[in-house]
């Protein structure tokens, strides 16, 4: 019990052993819009089933969830009655009618935040590897499961007047510290699982900025890697990295020409790699997709990464950015994920599916300027 306490007391001083501070979940500088479905862009000419589709994951869900609300982390609040009750009646509608059935249920309010309703939009996709399940001369690089001595703490799990803060760190004696970054695991033996061994360190590491990715095994079959921890580390993106470092030249900051500057520097990759502090654990999943926050598998162009401090998760948006060769994406996507670069009212990360290095150029070069609405049902009182 003691040293549960010293624990506590230790952890709420540490600002480097956990994720970054959230605002409080409230809605101040957040302000919702009532709108008409007139004003989204293309809202008649979408074709929404592949995003109900993904609804309809994110609403098994929700169905047992028992809090008020659908993710009581977020400042946006939406009643989890209202949620489930929805949820069990779009089952019921025709595909042709899932539209009409949004229309009449659900009003969208443009999210602003101090007053602006412009944000930052990038995009994901789910990567790909070599691996197997041992070890030898050409799969050496471990694909590790959740450290076994990696202890999570949260403040408010203590006292609800404390901040909203992730606390990760390991047991040194009797003190609790930040676990190991990315630098310090690189350099020795971890105490955690070993779920795969790859052939590439690099695609390791683009996996971990992903979150997920397939994996082609020794025997032609694929096997999906999802997403389990993170070492509470703080997360700098390789790109930055390369580019302080001077290393590429601004035009080569693209994702797909940063992995191929990686892969063909192989002596030079590691140490501007190891200056990401954040390094991502993961578990085999057996899904049609790879696995978002919320728990269920993404949908290709329907998913979107956003921050739950204020979105909650599982919720209906009406997404409007352009794409990397500047084309309109004007759809109906649902709040599936978070990422550690994902921080603001209005930000988002658009799942742009899954493949090789082709999907990756075209995910990485997404950039953009947009905005959101999210829909809320009718009889959920907007605070």
């Amino acid at each position: 019990m003691k040293k549960i306490a010293y624990i506590f007391g230790l952890c709420f001083i540490l600002i480097s052993c956990g994720e970054e501070t959230s605002t409080p979940t409230s809605m101040e500088d957040l302000n919702l819009k009532k709108s008409n479905y007139s004003d989204l862009s293309n809202w008649k000419k979408d074709d929404i089933q592949d995003a109900i589709k993904a609804f309809k994951k994110s609403c098994q869900k929700i169905k047992d969830n028992k809090n008020e609300y659908i993710d009581k982390k977020a400042a946006i609040k939406i009643s989890t009655k209202d949620y489930q009750k929805l949820c069990r009646q779009i089952t019921e509608i025709r595909p042709t009618k899932y539209k009409e059935f949004i229309e009449q249920n659900f009003t969208p309010y443009l999210v602003e935040y101090k007053g602006s309703s412009e944000g930052k939009f990038t995009s994901y996709y789910e990567a790909e590897l070599h691996a197997s399940y041992h070890k030898s001369d050409k799969y050496k690089y471990p694909v590790y499961g959740r450290p076994y001595d990696m202890i999570e703490l949260n403040l408010q799990d203590f006292d609800k007047s404390l901040p909203n803060k992730r606390l990760v760190g390991r047991i040194k004696g009797n003190t609790f510290i930040p676990y190991y970054t990315r630098a310090e695991i690189h350099d020795k033996p971890l105490n955690a699982p070993i779920i795969l061994w790859g052939d590439n360190e690099v695609d390791i590491y683009v996996m971990q900025i992903q979150g997920s990715a397939v994996a082609k095994m020794e025997d032609g079959s694929y096997i999906r890697i999802g997403y389990t921890d993170n070492n509470g580390q703080e997360f700098k993106g390789i790109g930055s990295i390369l580019l302080e470092e001077k290393l590429i030249k601004p035009g080569q900051a693209s994702m797909g020409k940063i992995k191929k500057w990686l892969k063909e520097n192989p002596d030079k990759a590691i140490e501007p790699m190891n200056k990401n502090k954040r390094y991502v654990f993961h578990r085999l999943v057996n899904a049609d997709g790879p696995i978002g926050a919320q728990g269920v598998s993404l949908t290709s162009g329907r998913s979107l990464a956003v921050d739950r401090t204020y979105i909650p998760l599982g919720a209906l948006l009406w997404l409007e950015t352009t794409g990397p060769d500047k084309e309109n994406i004007n759809k109906l996507v649902v709040a599936q994920d978070i990422g550690g670069a994902i921080k603001g009212a209005v930000r988002g990360d658009y799942f742009w599916g899954s493949g090789g290095d082709e999907i990756l150029e075209k995910a990485g070069r997404m950039h953009a300027k947009g905005k959101y609405y999210i829909l809320i049902p009718n009889s959920t009182e907007v605070k």
